[in-house]
């Protein structure tokens, strides 16, 4: 079985000497091209360009950004520590502002900055080195995820996706062959960047798994032609009150599925965000309207046509069958319960 460039974080997201190289995810797969960011403005801008794309790589790209911003700090250290430190600060706030809906990048980034000593001048290195276990950690996280969501899945079963779940929806299926279970995909497109085009159906089909492409508005249709056995997504957030942001599109994939009683998983990797209490707390990151008013430079419709474009819904929790993480499978109506299961 090959193995997909996506199903591994280092493969995309990576330094060379001292810049971050981004493989551009706005161009697979019929194009690999590499985008070099020398500063952490750069990581952001990329970040906002979408040139890197799915919640946990985003994090990790941001995390890479506050390394690159710690060599810059570390060149006015000794004159002026205090202006150093305030640029680590900058650099943390400017990576958050790019997504604020996801809740993995400020989790790293915060983390970073609060286990970071001051004292010791090498605060890159000391960056760097948590950034490396954060990339060991997600990869882990993301394999034991797809080991449980496996489970669930039965012999001849055709799962339908949204956006690009990440490396744990490549881990599922593989793991679910692996056992000898024969398994289908469904994907949607994704608008406006196609993310399941571009990155899950290809990634699926890498693996030699039946996959299939369809518009983001024929889920229902699918569904009601008995095409559809199970859904799978993944979340930008989960709240204590097991609200799940994701993609757009999420929220109606949800209640098509509750309808015609599908059962809808969430791929929650390393579970709730104890720090979001509900629905209330998840910002709604509204992207530029042009994004969906263009594709590939040209515009779809008239000049005095106006665009729209939240990056995220909500989905909440009754709508959820379980949500998957590394620890297990929780209830999406108590999802606290994912502190109460030991670590893997």
């Amino acid at each position: 079985m090959h193995k997909p460039l996506m199903m591994y974080v280092k493969n995309t997201i990576f330094l060379k000497e001292k810049s971050l190289i981004l493989i551009d995810r706005r161009r697979l797969p019929l194009e690999i091209k590499k985008v070099a960011c020398n500063n952490f403005e750069a990581v952001a801008a990329a970040i906002e360009d979408m040139v890197v794309q799915g919640a946990g790589d985003i994090a990790i790209t941001a995390g890479y950004g506050l390394y690159l911003a710690a060599l810059e700090a570390e060149e006015i250290i000794k004159r002026d520590p205090e202006m150093a430190r305030e640029l680590l600060y900058k650099a943390k706030s400017r990576l958050i502002n790019t997504r604020p809906t996801g809740y993995h990048l400020a989790a790293l980034l915060e983390d970073m900055l609060n286990n970071i000593k001051w004292e010791d001048y090498n605060w890159a290195d000391q960056l760097l080195n948590m950034v490396n276990r954060a990339v060991y950690n997600k990869q882990r996280c993301a394999e034991l995820t797809g080991r449980w969501a496996s489970t669930l899945l039965e012999d001849g079963d055709c799962i339908l996706t949204h956006c690009f779940p990440g490396s744990a929806l490549l881990y599922m299926l593989k793991f679910a062959v692996d056992a000898n279970k024969k398994v289908e995909v469904v994907s949607t497109e994704t608008r406006p960047y196609l993310q399941g085009a571009r990155l899950t159906s290809w990634s699926v089909s890498e693996l030699g798994i039946p996959v299939t492409l369809i518009t983001d508005n024929m889920a229902a249709y699918c569904m009601n032609q008995g095409k559809i056995s199970k859904i799978f997504t993944a979340a930008d957030r989960i709240a204590l009150d097991g609200t799940v942001a994701n993609k757009v599109g999420t929220f109606q994939l949800a209640l098509a599925a509750d309808y015609h009683k599908i059962p809808l998983y969430i791929l929650g990797y390393a579970g709730p965000d104890a720090g979001c209490s509900g629905r209330e707390n998840i910002p709604i990151e509204l992207r530029d309207p042009l994004e969906v008013l263009y594709f590939n430079g040209m515009r779809l419709t008239g000049e005095k046509v106006k665009g729209f474009y939240p990056g995220f819904d909500l989905t909440p929790p009754e709508l959820v069958s379980g949500i998957i993480t590394d620890r297990g499978i929780i209830p999406s109506c108590n999802v606290k319960k994912y502190w109460d299961i030991a670590g893997s």
